[in-house]
């Protein structure tokens, strides 16, 4: 029996080349070992059967590599440490480096892949507002929480909010400035570091930072005209 967990990892390979497309998860199946290969696509009836009805799929693979995308932070190979030692937690600056990285293999995709992250699923929903601004709040504050676990942040109460909002915000501008100019999007990402050293946020921009990512999306989704 096919497993959807296993063939979506099967599937994250072949973004770079097919892009967030149900035609990736139908492909996937051929990358199985010898003993349970097949020799064609899934039909489009099994691809909906096992990730989703038309779009619902493609938000499936987005979420998927997403989700790679944050485990995969922090795990940038190093020199072993002396025996007896433990390894050194990388920094916010490298965490947030090696993410915009990780953008690169599929980054001609993310503006329609967010545009259909953000495309509400029900009709209703798409009069009321003509983007969901969940997906990208929970996009930015995702990588800002695992950026701060992995590098150790021991922020308390207020602080542990401000800080993820600073970092949100900040890795949020960056990625929106790769979409545009990826040669400068590290030495970008940089600068806001550098001027935000001290990563804080005050009470007004935690309550703010939440518009300013969806504002930020709208920009990706628009400027690729895909609405």
């Amino acid at each position: 029996m096919l497993s959807s967990v296993r063939l979506l990892k099967l599937a994250l390979p072949l973004i770079p080349t097919h892009g967030f497309t149900r035609a990736a998860l139908a492909e996937s199946v051929l990358a199985l070992p010898a003993s349970s290969q097949h020799t064609a696509p899934l039909s489009d009836t099994a691809v909906s059967a096992l990730f989703g009805e038309g779009d619902d799929a493609r938000r499936t693979l987005i979420n998927a590599w997403l989700a790679e995308g944050i485990s995969q932070m922090g795990k940038t190979p190093s020199s072993a440490p002396p025996l007896g030692q433990a390894s050194p937690r990388p920094s916010i600056r490298d965490i947030l480096h090696q993410r915009l990285r990780y953008n690169e293999q599929a980054l001609q995709y993310l503006p329609e892949a967010f545009a259909c992250l953000a495309t509400p699923t029900s009709i209703t929903s798409m009069m009321l507002t003509p983007l969901d601004p969940v997906p990208a709040v929970k996009h930015a504050v995702g990588i800002a929480d695992e950026a701060c676990c992995v590098s150790g942040d021991q922020s308390l109460q207020l602080s542990w909010y401000a800080r993820r909002a600073a970092l949100a915000g900040i890795y949020t501008a960056a990625e929106l400035h790769q979409l545009a100019s990826p040669k400068t999007a590290h030495a970008f990402l940089d600068s806001l570091l550098a001027s935000s050293s001290k990563l804080h946020a005050s009470v007004e921009e935690v309550g703010l930072f939440g518009g300013y990512v969806m504002k930020s999306w709208q920009g990706i989704i628009r400027s690729s005209g895909i609405f």
